[in-house]
């Protein structure tokens, strides 16, 4: 029985799995927030044999309506639609990547166990690590072979919305990964309002990865997060970040260190900060 990859899944073991011809698709979810067509761009130009992409605007969020923050999630079914499309079924291993440190493909892990898939992980190192131990890169784009819509199944992670985290504020843990000027309200290039929800903490996500790109070791990870969970277990600690993005690369850090469970808040400071009702906080 081929081993299931469930948070983090190594260049050569996904050169392997792919020889060996075991059930398995590649997403390249890479992205740039400064150029949205970039990451598409650079998939085009050269990409881990054949993987499909998957753009974050078009297909790992939703329609926004200016309160729902910049990277709300789709319709469950719309998402359904995007998986089949690219040939995504029930038990089939799937490995996501990107050129951002993981940045964009831990979204996509996240949204995967949100659709009740479990048999997805983020490839770690990405394209670097691919062309460094174990293989070379392809403009040849293959079309993958559609599936129905991914069905419907119980989601594997939880999630909180605006209105529930606020009547928690003071009794819950919540985690912020963006960089720290930006969480102290100090600079705030993307959203209107700068500043940070009442009670978080920051914990950058870059944070996460050693100096080669890689995610560091489970133990040196669990030893991180220990200080910021206070003793709490995981199932409490909330995540969030700008949009909703790089709060997942905390999550799936969190989950590979063997701290699993805890909730991701989807709209996170772009939502909460666009109603001027909700409390906000700076420092």
């Amino acid at each position: 029985m081929t081993t299931a990859f469930t948070t983090l899944i190594s260049a050569p073991q996904l050169r392997s799995m792919l020889d060996s011809g075991a059930p398995c698709v590649v997403i390249d979810a890479s992205f740039d927030l400064a150029d949205t067509d970039a990451g598409e761009r650079s998939w085009r130009a050269a990409h881990v044999p054949g993987s499909a992409y998957l753009h974050l605007d078009r297909d790992l969020a939703g329609a926004k309506n200016g309160r729902n923050g910049r990277h709300p999630l789709p319709l469950r079914i719309d998402f359904a639609r995007t998986l089949g499309r690219i040939g995504v079924t029930p038990h089939k291993q799937v490995a996501v990547l990107d050129r951002q440190g993981g940045t964009y493909a831990a979204r996509a892990w996240w949204m995967l166990l949100w659709m009740g898939h479990a048999e997805v992980a983020v490839l770690d190192g990405g394209v670097d690590a691919w062309t460094q131990t174990a293989g070379s890169l392809t403009t040849q784009i293959v079309e993958p072979a559609a599936a129905p819509p991914y069905p419907e199944r119980p989601s594997l992670v939880a999630e909180i919305g605006a209105e529930a985290l606020r009547r928690r504020l003071g009794n819950v843990r919540l985690l912020d990964a963006r960089a720290g000027e930006r969480f102290r309200g100090e600079v705030e290039p993307l959203d209107p309002v700068a500043g940070h929800i009442p009670g978080a903490l920051n914990r950058f996500f870059k944070d996460n990865l050693a100096t080669d790109g890689r995610f560091k070791s489970a133990g040196q990870l669990r030893a991180e997060f220990a200080p910021l969970l206070g003793g709490a277990p995981a199932g409490d600690m909330v995540h969030q970040c700008g949009s909703g993005v790089t709060a997942c690369h905390n999550l799936l850090a969190m989950e590979h260190a063997g701290l699993p469970g805890s909730v991701l808040y989807p709209g996170s400071w772009s939502e909460w900060s666009a109603d001027p009702a909700r409390p906000i906080a700076k420092g």
